[in-house]
């Protein structure tokens, strides 16, 4: 399940790519935050909103990209849970703000690591500003100490590079008490569909009390997954840089394997055929909550 390591350094941090349970196929060509976000509005700031830098295309062009293997530290920890978003594709390559939103300190490409359109999911909209999750870490958990690191990661984006599209009617509910997986309404919380499944271990736990969302999905049998889609979330182990081994950023998946109850994986949810169908169905930038 290895694959070739990609390196990033932003501000002195080192980009290791690592696996949580799940190899992404690679293509050669902040401090504790509030409890559940349930809303995706533009309510007024209490401070001024400042404007958005110019960004010249060299400059942009020179950024880390927020890509699933990297790690840059001037992205802001989203350590909570959500339950409404809107989602959005690029017009262009981006350039992603910390929270001064004075210089930028990485890049979203128009389109991913499977050259689809980057699937971005907002959270905010502030002015000129749209607050999106991303799919890069912000810290090794083997630099982050006792607390952990930050399971998802946030930023800001120029709205006007953001373009709309239809938004999911569903989000998936990971349960790791019950072992379970949900999709449920995206406007009225009520289950839907209800799966067992399989989660981390005591060693090796899939992140909980965080919202990310479906990044991407693929097949790939020789990582043990069979003919079935793996559904790649944003999420990144908090407890280990590599849980499995591997060279893909400690990312979580939800995939088929036949052992799929109890707390057997590195972090990835393990699921049966049926649920992986039920999940194949859902569009990218559906929310995933883990609790």
């Amino acid at each position: 399940m290895q694959r070739s390591t990609l390196w990033t350094t932003v501000g002195g941090v080192a980009a290791a790519v690592a696996a949580a349970a799940i190899a992404v196929p690679l293509l050669t060509a902040g401090g504790p935050a509030p409890a559940a976000v349930t809303t995706h509005s533009a309510a007024a700031p209490s401070t001024p909103v400042p404007g958005v830098p110019h960004v010249d295309a060299a400059a942009l062009a020179a950024l880390p990209e927020a890509q699933y293997s990297a790690v840059v530290d001037g992205l802001l920890p989203w350590d909570r849970t959500t339950t409404a978003a809107h989602v959005f594709h690029l017009t262009a390559d981006a350039p992603l703000f910390g929270d001064g939103r004075t210089a930028p300190v990485a890049r979203f490409a128009k389109t991913d690591f499977l050259q689809q359109p980057t699937t971005v999911v907002g959270l905010r909209r502030q002015g000129p500003w749209e607050l999106v999750l991303t799919p890069a870490r912000r810290q090794l958990p083997s630099a982050a100490g006792a607390g952990g690191a930050a399971a998802q990661t946030a930023a800001w984006v120029p709205a006007d590079l953001l373009t709309a599209v239809a938004a999911p009617t569903a989000r998936v509910v990971v349960s790791t008490t019950e072992q379970s997986v949900s999709i449920v309404s995206a406007s009225t919380g009520a289950v839907q569909q209800h799966f067992a499944a399989g989660v981390g271990t005591a060693d090796t736990p899939t992140p909980t009390g965080v919202t990310g969302y479906l990044e991407e999905r693929y097949a790939d049998p020789s990582q043990g997954t069979g003919e079935h889609p793996i559904q790649l979330t944003s999420l990144h182990s908090s407890a280990a840089d590599e849980p499995y081994g591997g060279h893909d950023g400690g990312l979580i998946g939800l995939h088929w394997n036949a052992t799929n109850s109890g707390a057997v994986s590195h972090g990835c949810v393990r699921l049966s055929a049926e649920a992986v169908a039920a999940l194949d169905a859902l569009p990218l930038g559906t929310l995933v909550t883990v609790e």
